[in-house]
């Protein structure tokens, strides 16, 4: 090969330029910001974003908004979402489930055994749950805190059982390791954790576990209110909701492959 580059050398190049891009971009980058930083013409940035898109290694959620980086070069290179990653995916999902139930919505990571709130919609009501993005949750009497230690691996959460205080923060905290234990047994039995005034008195919260493309639960997704709305007989209403909105966002993380499924498929049934 000469020192000029092939054709085919030539694209290949340009479309990395254009993943790095959108990499080095926090994962999303517009038309016009991947033409700026590869220093391509517009009209072949937009040649190249449609090809990576077809190739499935970008993805666009519309024709106007940003180019995003796929679940597939996360299964390729076993890299995971980043929270800020995670938090701007998630904001239509959380719009849309506050849309749907007219309820404050969140989604909560654990990292290195810390439950931190990434995202949340607060509802459009007189009466409202205010929720701080940042926040930090106990693990053992939030929905989301629950709803992210029933899949861990055994290890881990013996781990974090071991470290935990089980603190009560209500007359119905969960304040025991065995009651914690059976707790997660029934959470991963129904696929659903409760909050139900365990943290805060007079909040009812509802969260189910969110997926990536490796099957393994990277977030969980909640409901949130005052227990003057999150009465009980509305809860197969939140639930048809919450499962709905969730398996969209798992889906957008890449859940939807077969590879994932199968993944999440054996975890379930070696933890149960």
């Amino acid at each position: 090969m000469g020192s000029s580059p092939s054709k085919t050398h030539q694209s290949l190049q340009r479309g990395l330029r254009v993943i790095e891009a959108a990499a080095a971009n926090g994962g999303s980058a517009t038309l016009a910001e991947i033409a700026r930083k590869t220093a391509l013409p517009r009209s072949t940035a937009h040649h190249l974003l449609r090809a990576l898109v077809e190739f499935g290694y970008l993805v666009q959620d519309g024709e106007a908004r940003a180019y995003r980086l796929a679940p597939k070069l996360f299964r390729l290179t076993g890299r995971s979402w980043t929270k800020e990653q995670l938090a701007e995916i998630s904001m239509p999902f959380l719009d849309e489930l506050s849309r749907r139930t007219g309820e404050g919505t969140s989604l909560a990571i654990l990292r290195d055994g810390v439950v931190t709130v990434v995202a949340k919609r607060e509802s459009e009501g007189p009466v409202r749950v205010v929720q701080e993005v940042g926040g930090i949750r106990p693990i053992h009497c939030t929905a989301v805190g629950k709803a992210l230690a029933a899949w861990l691996p055994a290890r881990e959460l013996d781990g974090i059982i071991g470290r935990n205080a089980f603190e009560r923060k209500t007359a119905r905290t969960i304040t025991t390791p065995a009651a914690f234990r059976r707790e997660l047994a029934r959470i991963r039995a129904t696929g659903f954790a409760i909050d139900n005034e365990e943290h805060i008195e007079g909040i009812r919260c509802i969260a189910t576990p969110i997926r990536d493309h490796s099957g393994e639960v990277r977030a969980a997704l909640c409901i949130v209110g005052p227990k003057s709305r999150l009465l009980q007989r509305r809860f197969a209403e939140l639930r048809k909701s919450l499962t709905a909105v969730a398996a969209d966002l798992s889906e957008r993380l890449g859940y939807g492959s077969t590879e994932g499924n199968a993944k999440g498929r054996r975890k379930m049934l070696n933890q149960r």
